[in-house]
């Protein structure tokens, strides 16, 4: 498949963002105590694998690719999408370290997928082909569900905090913002 200039160089930053992260999973799963974590990472690293894949056959391939990266689905498993289950756990970062504990792991690998999302949505606005342009849309999204899993996973032991917005927040800013009455549609 004939790149352009600018889609090659964001596949060849989008493709060495994937050899960081694999490293990394592949790592940490050997590390991770906790199993549902571990779970989580398992679960995660063969995607990440075939994106990386796809990544590399767009740039060495003239053809491209014809396989299409599954998006995993959303999967909600919080009570509450407003409250931490639990007090959230205080955090001080470490200045000398032997090994990452879990926690640290789930930060990297969730900050990684924040990262990752960015660049994809960002990525996939700047693509001329629609294949690329589609391919970088789902990585996006598998990102996006990828890092709602890890998320959830660190609100559940409260390493990362989830509460209500204040009403007096909400009032203030609901208030700020009027409905448009939609006009009819001309045909």
């Amino acid at each position: 498949m004939q790149l352009a200039a600018h889609e090659a160089q964001d596949l060849h930053e989008l493709a060495l963002s994937c050899v960081n992260s694999i490293t990394n999973m592949a790592c940490f799963i050997n590390l991770v105590q906790d199993a549902e974590l571990k779970a989580i990472l398992q679960q995660h690293f063969p995607l990440h694998i075939q994106d990386y894949n796809m990544k590399a056959e767009y740039l060495s391939k003239a053809e491209g690719t014809a396989a299409k990266l599954p998006v995993p689905d959303l999967r909600p498993i919080l009570q509450s999408f407003t409250q931490s289950p639990q007090t959230p756990v205080p955090v001080t970062p470490r200045t000398t370290i032997q090994q990452f504990n879990d926690r640290e792991m789930a930060t990297a690998y969730l900050l990684t997928l924040k990262r990752a999302g960015r660049e994809y949505a960002w990525a996939a606005m700047e693509m001329s082909h629609p294949d690329i342009r589609s391919f970088l849309e789902d990585a996006f999204r598998m990102s996006s569900h990828h890092a709602y899993d890890v998320w959830q996973w660190m609100v559940k032991k409260g390493f990362y905090p989830l509460e209500p917005a204040p009403q007096t927040t909400l009032s203030t800013l609901g208030g700020m913002y009027q409905l448009v009455q939609e006009p009819a549609v001309v045909q």
